[in-house]
């Protein structure tokens, strides 16, 4: 029998039983658009972003021909001087047409309707019965606006960031003036981001608050369609080689009329999700639009002087940005996988990379000196991965409980270990099982996990 498939229900069930995801501030009804990583979910979102952080600012592969670059990071503040968003064109063009129901009091994007539930008629979408009644699309601003120091009137006004490329261009000069660094140059950055969306929805995929990694890599205009094809076909090839492998994960390039005003070329690396194809990160190529907006509005000179080229220019900017939480939920479907001849029906394949529990160290019984060889196992492992020890219930019980977090290895202790020291070693994925010797556990584990 072919196994069910996957549903963001199942998904959204397991991630709460399991402590991958709640609904933030739950126990007061929650709030809309905004979500808590539980203690698995936690571990699980910090290896992405530390596997992103290894792959393409600390260990980066050389670019096109082999040749070098540069890679550096910053870490800006969500709060920045407004003038940073006028010169963006945020504080005048970010917003989204919305309407209102009169009947229900909700509100919507107009551009939206056609695909939203009505919350009063769910089976019908927004617009598309007799009770709706519909204000005309009016503007609605994207940024969420705060206040600096004790008055609130026109002049304190601030914004939380709605993306984090600013903070990067806004620090162009400063990183190159103090760090000596040359180009072509990337520029990284992994932190949070908010935009009031008018309808959150899809689960961790559309949120008000929402974390980004991103590159902002300068370079010679003459070079900028090379460097963007390689950033391109990078970033793609970074998912599959963390486990979106299947057919739900693609690169799709942009048609002419779909790029954005300043941008020269753009591509998405998309994923099937149960609610649809969806994006997870851009390419883009922006040319100079970003750094000469801030040169008109700031009056300060962010070109760059290149030595080797006895040249001055403004660079060029190709952008890989991405959402870690589109990630997050892009890698915890990918791995979601039911099998019904076990115990717990459901198990997490993640990567080993990404596996927020590396391995498990169970002795079969609480008793017999199972404990006392066990536990010295279980600290040697713990000291270099995320590893579990778990005494209690059952041990097929154990195996679940490991499987729906997606731990990759479970070492146990039973009878025939104090017979000739041998423990057993179970693999997640297809159940199958070892004995090796119990010295050679921390050692089986590295070199079954490659990293």
């Amino acid at each position: 029998m072919a196994a069910p498939a996957t549903t963001m229900d199942k998904i959204v069930a397991l991630c709460k039983r399991r402590g991958f995801i709640f609904q933030s501030s739950e126990i007061y009804g929650g709030i809309g658009g905004f979500w808590d990583y539980g203690p698995l979910g936690t571990e699980l979102k910090r290896n992405i972003k530390e596997a992103w952080w290894n792959d393409m600012v600390r260990n980066h592969p050389p670019g096109p021909d082999g040749r070098e670059f540069q890679m550096v990071g910053v870490d800006c503040s969500i709060i920045m001087n407004p003038k940073v968003w006028e010169a963006s064109g945020h504080v005048g063009g970010f917003s989204d047409p919305m309407v209102d129901c009169k009947c229900c009091k909700g509100r919507f994007r107009a551009d939206q309707i056609d695909e939203t539930p009505c919350p009063k008629k769910p089976s019908k979408m927004v617009g598309q019965h007799a009770d709706c009644d519909l204000t005309e699309p009016r503007e609605f601003n994207l940024m969420f606006q705060t206040h600096i120091g004790a008055l609130q009137d026109a002049t304190s006004i601030a914004y939380l960031r709605p993306e984090t490329a600013q903070g990067i261009f806004a620090n162009f000069k400063n990183v190159v003036d103090s760090s000596r660094v040359k180009l072509p140059l990337g520029i990284a950055q992994i932190g949070k981001s908010f935009r009031n969306e008018i309808n959150p929805r899809n689960y961790t995929f559309r949120s008000r608050e929402f974390e980004q990694y991103e590159i902002e890599f300068f370079c010679h205009p003459e070079e900028a369609a090379i460097w963007y094809e390689f950033w391109r076909d990078l970033r793609h090839s970074w998912y599959t080689g963390l486990g979106l492998t299947s057919d739900l994960l693609r690169l799709r390039n942009h048609e002419g009329d779909e790029l954005a005003h300043y941008a020269k070329a753009c591509a998405d690396v998309e994923y099937d999700f149960p609610f649809g194809l969806s994006e997870l990160e851009g390419i883009a190529n922006r040319t100079d639009f970003d750094l000469k907006a801030h040169i008109e509005h700031s009056g300060k000179d962010l070109s760059y002087f290149d030595a080797e080229r006895k040249e001055r220019y403004v660079p060029y900017v190709i952008e890989p940005s991405g959402g870690v939480d589109r990630s997050v939920l892009a890698f915890i479907t990918e791995a979601y996988t039911y099998d019904e001849s076990r115990a717990s029906k459901e198990f997490m394949n993640f990567h080993p990379r990404l596996a927020p529990i590396k391995a498990a160290v169970f002795p079969l019984v609480a008793k017999d000196g199972m404990p006392e060889i066990a536990q010295p196992i279980y600290e040697e492992i713990r000291r270099q991965y995320p590893c579990q020890y778990d005494a209690k219930q059952a041990i097929g019980k154990r195996y679940a409980r490991m499987d729906e977090a997606g731990t990759p290895f479970c070492f146990t202790i039973d009878g025939q270990t104090k017979e000739d020291g041998t423990v057993t070693v179970r693999n997640r994925d297809d159940a199958s099982q070892d004995r090796i010797d119990k010295s050679r556990c921390l050692e089986y584990l590295r070199d079954q996990l490659h990293i």
